[in-house]
């Protein structure tokens, strides 16, 4: 792999840190890499290439972590039904935001209000292959 300038590092994490700031701010808008890269004065390729290599995600993913994390501690209060949440975080299908918060969280939005939290799962560092044993 080549070495990157120190110049195209600091552009592009400059680039990372305000789209990021953006999204922090601005996550239950209607937000899209093309968007965000106009608003940033750069091209969709290069805030895609600073996603990758500063922040290790992709737009899609930090948006969806940052809406998961807001949802999540708007749930753990229990003053709001999982429709107020799923539009205050951006979505404007409650269907749509309950399926991406179990893929997340690993629960429905409801039982997690319910507990205040998600299930612990178990570790995901054992193999799922099979153990064999000699007869």
């Amino acid at each position: 792999m080549p070495t990157q300038r120190a110049s195209t590092i600091r552009l592009r994490t400059s680039l990372f840190q305000e789209a990021a700031e953006i999204v922090d701010r601005e996550y239950a808008s209607d937000l899209s890499l093309d968007d965000i890269a106009r608003r940033v004065a750069s091209s969709r390729r290069q805030l895609q290439r600073a996603y990758a290599e500063i922040g290790q995600t992709t737009f899609r993913d930090h948006l969806t972590r940052v809406r998961m994390q807001k949802a999540a501690e708007m749930l753990a209060t229990r003053a709001l039904t999982v429709r107020e949440v799923a539009h205050r975080v951006g979505y404007r299908q409650p269907a749509q935001f309950a399926k991406a918060f179990r893929r997340y969280q690993g629960v429905a939005p409801s039982d997690f209000r319910a507990n205040g939290r998600a299930p612990v799962r178990p570790s995901t560092y054992f193999s799922a292959r099979p153990v064999y044993r000699a007869a």
